[in-house]
């Protein structure tokens, strides 16, 4: 412990610090680190994706992962992050990140191909619901899954616990059923355990590259949002499509027992309420 003799001596800022820094003290911002209590599957769980991945993987099923981006405002906002330009010309914006009411808010819903390495973004301009997940799963499979898997007859889903697609949302499992009847594909889903979104491959082979893109520039509209994100590159190869979900979705859609029972999710035998498949009904 370091002695002063005159104690009104320390009430002088700079005095404090240079003690503090003898003292092995420094200044630090928070590190997100820690996930909360680990649940006691967490790890079997991971495994259990892993190898239902390889699995599909090796016979030429898609894999894909998803997820809802963070709603961004519209407008002449500051985004974080800087940009080069000519000294003393930065780009100048709005004071206070208010919503813009006529622009209004972007729901970026993400698809991830971990087989191809693309991803696929729809901009939903309404509620972020199960129904506006689904409906960008079907335009992903539309746009690109098909061609890229002309053979599949299954799709493998990895998801976090929460959000739209999470796994106590009724919602979600009813739209599921309606996405495998439309792809004729039965949909496989495993979850990641919950606080451990982050190792959703999505969040950093594709959500955290577009945001790497945009750092620094205002999101004035959706058509600079879309073209932001259709520009999304990396060494590697990625590709990213992108396109506008004008749809209207309507909240607090409410799903009854028989409704839900109606879907006939298969729960897997280990922790069937993260991974269930949903098969598909022949067309008639």
């Amino acid at each position: 412990m370091i002695q002063v003799e005159d104690e009104s001596y320390i009430h002088c800022p700079c005095v404090v610090r240079d003690l503090l820094h003898e003292m092995g003290y420094s200044l630090q911002a928070n590190r997100k680190t820690r996930e909360g209590i680990d649940h006691p599957d967490r790890n079997a769980q991971f495994e259990y994706i892993n190898d239902h991945g390889k699995r599909f993987l090796n016979a030429d099923q898609p894999v894909i992962s998803v997820d809802t981006k963070k709603k961004e405002n519209l407008g002449n906002d500051s985004n974080k992050g800087r940009e080069y330009h000519p000294k003393k010309t930065p780009v100048e914006t709005n004071t206070h990140d208010f919503p813009n009411k006529e622009l209004g808010k972007a729901i970026p819903y993400g698809v991830y191909d971990i087989a191809k390495n693309e991803g696929w973004v729809s901009i939903g301009i309404n509620h972020d619901t199960a129904l506006f997940a689904a409906n960008s799963i079907r335009t992903w499979w539309s746009e690109m899954g098909q061609q890229r898997f002309p053979k599949a007859k299954r799709l493998l889903m990895t998801a976090d616990s929460g959000g739209s697609n999470g796994h106590r949302t009724r919602l979600w499992k009813v739209a599921l059923r309606e996405l495998s009847n439309d792809l004729q594909l039965n949909i496989t889903v495993c979850r990641f355990p919950p606080g451990t979104s982050k190792w959703n491959k999505i969040e950093h082979r594709l959500f955290s590259l577009i945001t790497q893109n945009w750092r620094g520039q205002p999101l004035y509209d959706l058509t600079t949002m879309l073209n932001l994100i259709s520009h999304t590159t990396t060494s590697k190869g990625l590709l990213v499509r992108c396109a506008i979900d004008d749809n209207q979705y309507e909240k607090g859609i409410k799903i009854g027992n028989s409704e839900l029972k109606a879907v006939g999710v298969k729960k897997h035998d280990f922790h069937g309420d993260w991974n269930y498949t949903v098969e598909k009904q022949k067309i008639r």
